[in-house]
């Protein structure tokens, strides 16, 4: 989608710090983080959230929580680290474009909000 900012991120038309890129995601640092360690996780494909997923997204879904399990270690989470996904306007979506944060390198609370 022309509009999407995740989509002008996957096809480099905007920069950012990218951690992680395979032919089906890309994992990149959040340009306002809320925690030490905060990074977004996507797929290159455009789905606007978790409602809009497909039995064919299965495949992709799997391959990205994979990635967030590598991240994670990578990035020296092996105290915890919280993975988010929220969907539509009242579960705090701002991008409509399906998108993963990892969040972690402090204690984090619960309930979130």
């Amino acid at each position: 989608m022309s509009d999407c900012i995740f989509c002008k991120i996957a096809s480099k038309d905007l920069p950012s710090k990218i951690l992680f890129e395979d032919e089906m995601s890309l994992a990149f640092l959040d340009i306002n983080p809320v925690a030490p360690i905060h990074v977004i996780v996507i797929p290159k494909i455009h789905i606007d959230s978790i409602d809009e997923m497909k039995e064919e997204h299965l495949l992709l879904i799997g391959q990205i929580h994979l990635t967030i399990k590598k991240l994670a270690k990578e990035l020296g989470l092996s105290d915890g680290y919280r993975i988010i996904n929220n969907c539509g306007a009242l579960g705090g979506q701002t991008v409509n474009h399906l998108h993963f944060h990892i969040l972690g390198g402090r204690q984090l609370q619960w309930p979130p909000g």
